[in-house]
């Protein structure tokens, strides 16, 4: 329960956003009873499906994720910006029921998104195995008809050169006892002129069906569109006034990329959006935290068509008619007390399994096991946490006695396998401990050997990263001070922009995760080398 007055007078005005600062895109908010869960994308960072949950809308806390192990999401391999789309979150008939999908591909139009469901109890789980949905395409979600019939919505792919790609929005039944789809899949609504049709979503208010979709792409051009229909198969029309939501042609703004969103009303009878954004760091610039979520005030106007003030995001707009809550302050520092990892944490492309997330050997420590290089996608050994404002700072305390060249442990500033960059600890041709300092840009490595520093005979090692602005330093401190190290590095190859490319038209890469920072460990050669964490700070400053 809230403890502060101050803070609960304050909250109780309005909702700041974005609510969920750093990482957190493509929101689906959902509320059961008195209690609001959003479920958010994530890529190929496990565990699959962020859960943030909120009594107010206003203050949010994560839960972790959902899926924690391989059984219900396998990211062996998976390519940058692949993974976990677009999830939904519903409940229905006494289970939560999420969808998902896992999108394998960017090549010449070929997607292969394959979409799960699972269901559970309890927003805690525990989680059912997964049934295989169709893979027509991608961000699938379930509604629930008052009949008691359920259906699965998607976007639908058309790989056919010279067709159009999204192939608009198509609905099928789903058989909840048989636990498969049935009869034949429908494609009701192609999308306005806009395009780029994707991220479903149906309501039923007074007698209509409101299809709530994403158009424009998911840069600048972004924005979310409603349609109606009296019947469920439609045809459906969209709002005579245009988006729900955009940012777009409106680069003063502080939130832009506004669309892919979904809709909650409170037990008060008030209506909310809420929805994808991102702050560039200089007008339609780059987006080092990524696509963020926020949450808009929407109202109904006389003719039955939901409505965001001025059709574009706000960064403060009035809170709903609840008592606020707010959740108690999360510590900067993880001590690694716990015997798993937190919920801020994520783990690059395999679950945090004992066999190399280690909690347990070494009291009050973290024990990582050397995994893969910096462009493995099989067995890397990175945890991270989302970076959440321009200016933070991460630090660790490390033990790590490397046996040979190819053991390294340290701090990293990632984006994805192209884009990092990396503050580590290893072992010279001659025997030193030696900390170094190496970035990946589009895929191009630069080391920078003459600021190495020598370490040998040092047990225990302080490491830091700190993002002020477009800048980012590392620091180390050996049992007395923090020092730098001399290079100011580009912390904006850090973001989706820098690493989307287009070849001939065709993306040959994406972005979609925004900026992490972490602790790697690589063990190149497999030769069990392993780095001991005391402690991880993370801070906003």
């Amino acid at each position: 329960m809230p403890t502060d007055t101050t803070d609960v007078a304050t909250s109780a005005r309005v909702i700041a956003n974005p609510v969920l600062r750093g990482f957190y895109p493509d929101p689906s908010v959902l509320r059961v009873g008195e209690e609001y869960y959003l479920a958010t994308s994530t890529f190929e960072w496990y565990p699959g499906v962020t859960l943030h949950h909120s009594r107010d809308l206003m203050h949010w806390r994560p839960l972790g994720g959902v899926l924690t192990e391989r059984r219900l999401l396998d990211l062996t391999g998976a390519a940058d910006s692949c993974g976990v789309w677009a999830p939904d979150l519903s409940y229905a008939h006494g289970l939560f029921h999420l969808v998902y999908s896992d999108v394998s591909s960017f090549a010449s139009g070929y997607w292969d998104p394959q979409n799960y469901l699972i269901t559970a109890p309890s927003i805690d789980g525990p989680w059912s195995d997964p049934v295989l949905l169709h893979a027509h395409g991608f961000d699938a979600s379930l509604f629930h008809d008052d009949d008691g019939s359920t259906w699965l919505l998607a976007m639908t792919a058309d790989w056919r050169p010279g067709r159009d790609r999204f192939g608009g929005i198509e609905i099928q039944r789903y058989d909840r006892e048989a636990g498969r789809l049935v009869g034949d899949p429908v494609t009701i609504f192609t999308g306005t002129a806009t395009g780029l049709t994707e991220g479903p979503h149906i309501y039923q208010v007074d007698g209509w069906y409101y299809l709530l979709t994403a158009e424009g792409g998911t840069s600048w051009e972004h924005q979310a569109t409603v349609a109606r229909s009296r019947s469920l198969l439609g045809p459906y029309e969209p709002d005579p006034q245009g988006p729900l939501i955009t940012s777009v042609d409106r680069p003063e703004l502080a939130l832009q990329k506004a669309g892919h969103g979904s809709l909650v009303q409170t037990q008060r009878g008030e209506w909310y959006l809420a929805h994808l954004v991102a702050r560039p760091y200089t007008p339609l610039g780059r987006c080092v935290l990524g696509r963020e979520t926020a949450i808009q005030q929407v109202s109904w106007s006389t003719d039955g068509w939901p409505r965001v003030a001025g059709q574009a995001p706000a960064e403060q707009v009035p809170a709903p008619d609840l008592p606020a809550h707010p959740w108690p302050a999360e510590p900067t520092t993880d001590h690694f007390d716990a015997p798993t990892l937190g919920p801020r944490w994520s783990t690059l492309r395999r679950p945090a399994a004992p066999d190399w997330v280690d909690l347990s050997s070494r009291s009050s420590h973290l024990r990582l096991v050397g995994g893969q290089s910096p462009v493995g996608r099989q067995r890397p050994s990175l945890v991270a946490r989302r970076v959440t404002a321009q200016n933070c700072v991460f630090e660790t305390l490390v033990e790590f006695r490397p046996a040979t060249v190819r053991q390294l442990a340290g701090v990293t500033g990632y984006y994805n396998t192209e884009n990092w960059h990396y503050a580590y600890l290893t072992r010279t041709d001659d025997g030193r401990h030696e900390l170094q300092l190496l970035s990946c840009d589009s895929g191009r490595r630069r080391a920078y050997p003459e600021i190495g520093v020598d370490v040998t005979g040092v047990d225990r090692i302080g490491l830091r990263a700190v993002f002020n602005g477009a800048v980012l330093r590392f620091g180390y401190h050996l049992g007395d001070h923090w020092r730098e190290l001399p290079v100011e590095l580009d912390a904006t190859i850090l973001s989706d922009e820098y690493a989307a490319r287009m070849t001939d038209g065709e993306p040959e890469a994406w972005g979609f995760t925004g900026a992490f920072v972490g602790l790697w460990v690589q063990d190149i050669g497999n030769d069990g080398g392993y780095a001991d964490f005391d402690h991880a700070t993370y801070r906003e400053l």
